[in-house]
Parts: C-alpha cells; sequence; structure tokens
C-alpha cells in the first residue's frame, strides 16, 4: 500500500513574459521528491511567450491576460488564482508592473527575482547600469513584492563578480545561472514560513 505522507503542497502560480527559464527551473524544482510545492498555474501577459510551451510540457493551466484595461487584467487574474487555490505567486521575468489593490490581496504572498543586487538598479537595463557605473559586483535577488518598484524586503541574493571582458549580454547569462539556484532557494525559505 502507498505511504501516504499527509504533506499538503502550496500551491504556486508563475507569472511570465518571456522566454521562462526561471519557470522551467521552478517547474523541474517542484517535480523533486521532497519538494514542498506545485506549480499549478503559469500566467502571461504575453500570447506568444516562449515559457507558455512548459505549460504545455509538462500539463500546468496557463492563462493569457490581456492588459489593455489593468483593473479587468487583475480582476480576471485574481478570478483565475482563486480558482486554482493559488497560496504564492512568482513573478519570472513578468514585465507588468500589479496595482496596489492587487498587491494588497496576495499581501505578503508575491515574490519576485530582480537581476541586480537591491536596493541598486531597480527597473530596467540593470546590467548595462551596472557596468556603466564600474561596479564589481552584479547580482540577483529574490524578494517580497510591495506597492514600490523592486523594493519589498529582501529573501536572499547572489553576488555575480563583474569583468574587465563583460558586456550586458555576458553578464546577464552568469547573473541568469545565479537566478536559477538562487529562486528555488528563497522559494524553500518563503514556504517555511507560510
Amino acid at each position: 500500500m502507498p505511504k501516504l505522507t499527509g504533506v499538503k503542497k502550496i500551491n504556486v502560480a508563475v507569472f511570465i513574459s518571456g522566454n521562462g527559464s526561471n519557470l522551467k527551473n521552478l517547474i523541474n524544482y517542484s517535480l523533486k521528491k521532497n519538494s514542498k510545492f506545485k506549480i499549478s498555474l503559469i500566467i502571461s501577459n504575453k500570447s506568444y511567450a516562449k515559457g507558455l510551451d512548459y505549460a504545455k510540457k509538462f500539463k500546468i493551466k496557463k492563462k493569457i491576460i490581456n492588459y489593455l484595461n489593468i483593473k479587468n487584467a487583475e480582476k480576471d487574474i485574481i478570478t483565475k488564482l482563486k480558482k486554482y487555490k493559488i497560496d504564492l505567486i512568482c513573478l519570472a521575468g513578468f514585465m507588468k508592473i500589479l496595482s496596489i489593490n492587487f498587491i494588497k490581496n496576495f499581501n505578503g504572498k508575491i515574490i519576485n527575482i530582480h537581476p541586480s543586487l537591491l536596493p541598486k538598479y531597480k527597473g530596467l537595463n540593470t546590467h548595462q547600469r551596472a557596468i556603466d557605473n564600474k561596479e564589481k559586483y552584479s547580482g540577483c535577488t529574490v524578494h517580497y513584492v510591495n506597492s514600490k518598484l523592486d523594493s519589498g524586503r529582501i529573501i536572499l541574493q547572489k553576488k555575480v563578480k563583474i569583468l574587465k571582458a563583460d558586456n550586458s549580454n555576458k553578464l546577464a547569462k552568469r547573473v541568469l545561472k545565479q537566478e536559477h539556484l538562487l529562486y528555488p532557494k528563497a522559494l524553500k525559505k518563503v514556504l517555511i514560513n507560510l
């Protein structure tokens, strides 16, 4: 007879806009034997986001959200999150800013990965800005989402040395490798407190 562990997995939704490499990484992590979470929903604001292929490949429900009207878009998202009993939202390259109202609805239940050592270089073009300012290090940060852009409480960070030969693409690739290691670790830390 199969052994019943009685461990209820945390339902996670991942929001993407692009290739979904962090999504793929989180899916692989969720499939490990002692994983405490399950990715139950993928949300994208772009119908052509390559990351949506993982929804099909791993048989995960997906929803493409039309963002022409942010109020309607977020209402639609909230309906889906409730339908799939989502406990935690992971933003992984989601290129839309969530409204204060949406964040309040999921207070402390939204995390994001950002390609810089926050509080430095919030927003876009982080790698080029770090190189232009002659920083010795860049890196990535997983943080809680609050109403201010890339300003929520930091969960974990990882430094990446900026090399003399770096351009923004080379640096981005090295930082992305660290993101793939950091996001699952941060998620594990967050799940303990849920």
